[in-house]
């Protein structure tokens, strides 16, 4: 699997759009927006801004669902 690591990340107050880079070890719980100056939080029930306001989730999000992913799939021999 290919952790994507950058996520562009939409301003829910001005729509501002920014591409950032995602950590890697850590969740990120604040982000100024670079368009009016706000500072997000993650909605409730998120762990971290890119998954509130990212088109991409944060790398430790995208690492659970491969792995759901695949613990419900078959051994692979037929193909499915």
């Amino acid at each position: 699997m290919t952790t994507n690591i950058l996520s562009t990340i939409t301003c829910p107050y001005c729509g501002h759009r920014a591409t950032e880079m995602m950590p890697t070890d850590a969740f990120q719980l604040s982000y100024e927006c670079k368009g009016c100056g706000k500072t997000l939080r993650p909605k409730a029930g998120h762990d971290c801004v890119f998954c509130s306001y990212g088109d991409i989730p944060c790398p430790s999000v995208q690492a659970e669902r491969a792995k759901s992913a695949k613990a419900g799939t078959c051994c692979g021999a037929c193909g499915g």
